[in-house]
């Protein structure tokens, strides 16, 4: 799960659009990811490059299989977990 507070209106819409490529939006500032290692460091890797140190904060929470199960949605959809590949 990704949530952000961005000050700059060009900066944040920049931040949400490249967002939707990694993941859903599930409010204004959330979104549900799904993401293997190496889209992660390419998410975080665009995540610097797109916010200012000094003025936004983004915060990233990693939810376990089990717990995502769990998730309670009010008026809203979950978000799709895809099924385990076992090879």
């Amino acid at each position: 799960m990704v949530a952000y507070d961005v000050v700059s209106d060009a900066r944040r819409v920049r931040l949400h659009q490249k967002l939707k490529e990694f993941g859903t939006p599930v409010q204004y500032s959330v979104f549900e990811c799904l993401l293997d290692q190496g889209a992660l460091e390419r998410l975080i890797a665009m995540v610097k490059r797109e916010i200012s140190d000094e003025e936004d904060t983004v915060r990233i929470y990693f939810l376990c299989r089990s717990c995502r199960r769990k998730t309670y949605v009010i008026n809203g959809e979950v978000t799709d977990i895809p099924p385990a590949i076992i090879v």
